[in-house]
């Protein structure tokens, strides 16, 4: 599997990033670079252990583990920059099809009308593979601690209608 993509953190049991629980996947790299922002340390696309096989094998292990179905987070660092979408692509649609009753969320700090519009392969496929996007910016001066999922008021949370087309 030949991949250019870093992560940095599995985290098995997340009760914080999605609904309910859990498995979030850090992606390393990000081009954004909001001021403020709360994973800054997830910026650098050289750290972290390259995407491969092994990690599927991890996420398949962790989202059944103990006979309990968790959900599936993507978060970064920006999964969506045209450095990880590749393999972002891979392996959502790896989850999705290997639990197709899960939700699979994923955060962008990219407008997904602007990503829409880029009419790329491996956005189609992501698109149709997750049901919930968080989009937007974090913009520090419209933060608030109370939103579900978000950290700033610009930022939403989009539902895929079941064609891979998403919204609020």
């Amino acid at each position: 599997m030949k991949t250019n993509m870093r992560w940095i953190k599995l985290m098995k049991n997340d009760i914080v990033d999605g609904e309910d629980v859990c498995v979030s996947l850090w992606v390393s790299g990000c081009n954004i670079r909001c001021p403020h922002c709360h994973n800054k340390s997830t910026w650098d696309f050289d750290q972290g252990a390259f995407f491969d096989q092994d990690l599927l094998i991890e996420i398949d292990q962790a989202i059944s583990k103990n006979g309990i179905q968790r959900n599936f987070s993507v978060l970064g660092g920006e999964p969506l920059c045209k450095q990880n979408r590749h393999d972002v692509a891979i392996i959502v649609k790896h989850v999705r099809e290997k639990f197709p009753t899960i939700k699979i969320f994923c955060w962008t700090g990219h407008v997904y009308e602007n990503l829409v519009a880029e009419n790329d392969d491996d956005l189609n496929v992501i698109f149709n593979n997750i049901d919930i996007l968080i989009d937007g910016p974090y913009i520090d001066s419209q933060r608030d601690i109370t939103l579900k999922l978000r950290g700033s008021t610009n930022q939403r949370i989009l539902y895929n209608n079941g064609k891979g087309e998403f919204h609020e």
